[in-house]
């Protein structure tokens, strides 16, 4: 099986705010960037979203080593992942999982490699994710050029009276 390294990122300007998600990879010699953003988001959706994004740009399978500086990310992942899925996506607590279609999402992009999820501290100099942040940082401000003042008031109002915007449903407790 091939091995790839892969470095995610995301963020976003308020919380919730216009947000972005940057990933590297790297395969060999080969490295590639993607990025994106949303005009009205989280940052543990971004987060969520970097990671997504970067399995999904895989076309095999492959054995991925996944770094993140994403707390919620990894112990997500790694711990809450199985419980939530055995518990009908419901928390420890009888809660719905917050976020529940990104997760959904992950666990359907990872399940095709054999992943080891790493975490590391951001901004400490680690140069792809300083690459993933400065990335998903030209996302958001993309995101900011693109959409007027007023369409983003009106995206976060909409965020806002989602399922996913309520700033209760994306605290990073995962029991």
């Amino acid at each position: 099986m091939k091995k790839v390294v892969i470095h995610s990122d995301g963020g976003c300007r308020g919380n919730p705010g216009p947000g972005g998600w940057a990933a590297t990879l790297s395969y060999g010699p080969h490295n590639r960037e993607i990025s994106g953003g949303e005009p009205a988001t989280t940052n543990n959706r971004m987060e969520l979203r970097g990671a997504i994004e970067a399995l999904n740009a895989l076309k095999e399978p492959f054995e991925v080593e996944f770094f993140t500086d994403s707390e919620y990310v990894k112990n997500g992942v790694t711990t809450w992942l199985a419980t939530w899925k055995l518990n009908g996506w419901r928390t420890k607590s009888k809660k719905p999982v917050k976020n529940e279609d990104l997760w959904r999402a992950l666990d359907a992009a990872s399940c095709r490699h054999k992943v080891q999820w790493h975490w590391l501290k951001g901004h400490s100099g680690h140069d792809d994710n300083e690459r993933c942040d400065l990335l998903a940082n030209e996302a958001v401000a993309k995101i900011k050029k693109t959409f007027s003042s007023e369409q983003l008031k009106v995206a976060l109002v909409q965020f806002a009276s989602s399922s996913n915007g309520s700033p209760s449903r994306d605290d990073s407790a995962g029991d």
